[in-house]
């Protein structure tokens, strides 16, 4: 399975559990939607994609790759910004990314990454992108991006809520929810891959990511049903 990287602090607890329920032992390659669709145009032998957009996704689907004629949405991605609670900048507010003491602003790569295309539209949409991209850290994906900023090299970070629900950063930092009305919807799609050697499992994954059982705990990880 190739996955995007804001499944990462997701997916070793969906897979252990889904092995747990059928016996099917999953193993998950992470890397920037982008970064997976180039391997996967160049012959990787994953069975199933899940992206953090529609648009990589469709590539696979027009290259004739894919095993259906669209993308399947399995899920929905939240935007925050996150900040280290010793950063002296709290109380966190979306002004913070325009206070005078913020000098770095970690976001994952807009070509790339969908989080970080996602950032960068509300960046501008907010009118603080011109103010904000001189302190711009980029990240080649949103676990790179979410380092930046655990780490104290990037002040705050635009990052996924997936990355912010996990254990470690509740802990050592805090965050607030960028509006949704201010980034174009992160609807995140799979495909499976028309030549898979094992695509009746793939099928049976992607089902089961769908089922009602599932959807109704993605809030817990930092994801939204589809419906």
């Amino acid at each position: 399975m190739a996955a995007a990287a804001d499944l990462q602090p997701v997916m070793p607890a969906l897979a252990q559990r889904y092995e747990h329920e059928t016996g099917i032992k999953l193993v998950v390659s992470f890397g920037s939607s982008s970064t997976l669709v180039t391997q996967i145009l160049n012959g990787a032998p994953f069975d199933i994609f899940l992206a953090a957009d529609y648009v990589f996704p469709e590539k696979i689907v027009t290259a004739g790759l894919a095993d259906g004629a669209q993308p399947t949405a399995y899920a929905k991605g939240t935007l925050v910004l996150w900040t280290r609670k010793d950063s002296g900048l709290l109380p966190l507010t979306l002004d913070t990314l325009s206070d005078p003491r913020v000098k770095t602003v970690a976001i994952a790569n807009e070509l790339h990454a969908p989080y970080g295309r996602a950032a960068a539209a509300a960046l501008r949409r907010m009118k603080l992108y011109d103010q904000v991209a001189p302190h711009l850290v980029v990240g080649e994906n949103i676990s790179q991006t979410a380092q930046f900023v655990e780490s104290g090299n990037a002040q705050l970070g635009l990052i996924s809520l997936t990355a912010a629900s996990t254990q470690r950063f509740k802990e050592i930092g805090t965050y607030i929810l960028v509006p949704t009305s201010q980034y174009p919807e992160i609807r995140q799609c799979a495909v499976i891959m028309a030549k898979s050697e094992h695509k009746a499992e793939a099928h049976l994954f992607l089902n089961w990511l769908l089922s009602p059982a599932i959807q109704g705990d993605l809030p817990q990880v930092g994801l939204r049903p589809v419906q």
